[in-house]
């Protein structure tokens, strides 16, 4: 409710809120549901598919249960805050996207950083 309600009430509005529970995505695809991929990126990739972020362009994308996502994409997602730009898989070049992001999680994710249990690095700004 939080992330729609910031989103209506932005210059952003009118363009996409894009929602993705990140607990509900196997580990192996959520790469590519985020951030697309190119045909033949690998076994089933028959075309090219476009990812959330760059759905999202110029609008929201809210990453529910993001304590959840893998240790590995933290550094892309990492690239898509401070660079604004993503990789499809497969893809040889970088796209730029403009998106506010929204997270949510259960978990006490500054507490488990202090516990050096999750592998996360938490960024304040």
């Amino acid at each position: 409710m939080f992330a729609r309600a910031i989103h209506t009430l932005s210059l952003r509005n009118d363009k996409l809120l894009v929602k993705v529970n990140c607990a509900t995505l196997p580990a192996n695809l959520i790469e590519s549901e985020l951030f697309g991929h190119e045909k033949g990126a690998f076994t089933g990739a028959t075309e090219r598919r476009i990812g959330k972020f760059e759905l999202a362009h110029g609008g929201t994308i809210f990453l529910d249960e993001i304590g959840e996502m893998p240790i590995d994409l933290q550094a892309k997602l990492l690239r898509v805050l401070q660079e604004k730009e993503f990789e499809r898989l497969g893809g040889k070049g970088a796209h730029r996207t403009d998106v506010r992001v929204i997270a949510a999680t259960n978990r006490h994710l500054e507490k488990e950083v202090a516990e050096g249990a999750s592998g996360w690095t938490c960024i304040t700004d």
